[in-house]
């Protein structure tokens, strides 16, 4: 019996078809919203996630603020060796380790790129930089102690042909701000864009390159103990940095963070751009819904001597609600499979442009299961709700005043 209620309500929705793809039209524009905006937010959620993975959980990472380009770089009060001193005295730091980070322009084979150069100290302060940042050569060697006039690159520059005509590899000359550096080593890839593209030379001689005094850090890379509690000595280096640098609570110019942290405030601001999303859709969604109820008043006003028939001849009040209840949620049904074949061809489709146009795998788009049924499901629960008053109203009409009033 269902199954014959459900062709019945799919053979009214046919005859019926201009007007129902009308009425789903919200329905599926509210649907094809949630459905690519949440993919691509999702996407690019784990894509940054991706981009912290290669970092250990022993790590913090300690900039001066207030400034433009690279983390700590162009500040007015930049991190010097007094800070540096400050944190590694702080209980539960194993080592900390200050670098200098520029944005610096690369020629090769006649071809000018642009990209972050890094430096690494010498010393025990170089396995600190080496470990936070997880590096290992895939080609070549890292750089050691002495080391002068030679590079280590990511790996985009061996993989990338595109960049410079050519891939650069181990034992290629590159100028570096017009100066000209060797190639020892091509470290392997962590999938995060920064150190994939990232140049690294020894602490002497980017100071040299860029002319930056001796004492002067754009970021501190601190190690702590694994097992030490790391809020306790995130916040006990904020106290030492506050005495430090002699400013008061709240108004720190310095960041002490972790990959944890940083990871957290970016996904609470993707969660409130999300927010924002299912409010707008959530409006378009309830239009639809009301523009379902609208067609099914309308439908049990046109189909009145239909159901008058339908009621003399036996029909019970809840075959008729059933009726016109199905006949409502396949409206939300259908209207949320059109939407979410939308909202994912639109969410690909976009991601594809993205990284066509920033020739970037950064920007992607992750479309679960989970949210096409939670799509559908919701889609089929607001057309049910929005049919639920129709439904009713055609179930209790009375059959002679049905048959009378049709004409």
């Amino acid at each position: 019996m269902n199954f014959e209620y459900f062709k019945f309500a799919v053979d009214n929705l046919k005859h019926r078809k201009v007007r129902s793809w009308l009425t789903m039209l919200g329905i599926f524009i509210g649907i094809a919203s949630v459905v690519s905006l949440i993919g691509l937010g999702e996407g690019l959620r784990a894509a940054i996630n991706s981009q912290f993975g290669f970092l250990g959980a022993d790590i913090i990472s300690v900039t001066a603020t207030g400034g433009f380009g690279p983390p700590g770089a162009g500040v007015i009060d930049p991190l010097t060796d007094k800070e540096l001193t400050a944190i590694e005295r702080v209980q539960g730091v194993e080592g900390a380790a200050g670098r200098i980070i520029e944005t610096g322009k690369l020629v090769y084979n006649k071809k000018v790129g642009f990209g972050y150069a890094a430096s690494v100290p010498d010393g025990e302060d170089r396995e600190i930089v080496e470990h936070i940042q997880n590096m290992e050569a895939q080609k070549g060697r890292l750089l050691k102690d002495g080391d002068k006039g030679v590079v280590v690159l990511g790996s985009n520059f061996l993989e990338n042909e595109e960049m410079f005509g050519k891939i650069i590899d181990v034992g290629s000359k590159v100028q570096i701000q017009d100066k000209e550096f060797k190639v020892i080593g091509i470290l392997e890839k962590k999938g995060n864009f920064q150190t994939d593209s990232i140049i690294i030379l020894n602490e002497d001689d980017l100071r040299e390159l860029v002319n930056r005094p001796e004492n002067e850090y754009d970021v501190i890379g601190v190690r702590f103990n694994e097992n030490a509690d790391v809020d306790k000595i995130q916040e006990d280096i904020k106290k030492r940095l506050r005495k430090v640098r002699d400013v008061e609570e709240g108004e720190e110019d310095f960041s002490v963070q972790t990959p944890a942290s940083i990871l957290e405030s970016v996904n609470s601001t993707l969660l409130a751009i999300q927010i924002f999303v299912y409010i707008i859709a959530g409006i378009s969604i309830l239009v639809g819904g009301i523009g379902i109820m609208n067609t099914m008043y309308t439908a049990v006003v046109e189909r009145t001597k239909e159901i008058g028939i339908m009621k003399s001849i036996g029909a019970k009040n809840s075959t008729i609600f059933s009726l016109f209840f199905i006949e409502s949620g396949l409206l939300g049904t259908v209207g949320g499979i059109v939407g979410a074949v939308l909202g994912y061809l639109i969410a690909t489709g976009l991601a594809f442009v993205g990284r066509l146009a920033l020739g970037t795998e950064f920007i992607s788009a992750y479309i679960s299961p989970q949210l096409i049924i939670s799509a559908l499901v919701f889609s089929f629960i607001i057309g049910s709700f929005f049919g639920t008053m129709p439904a009713i109203r055609a179930s209790k009409l009375n059959p002679v005043d049905a048959l009378r009033y049709a004409k």
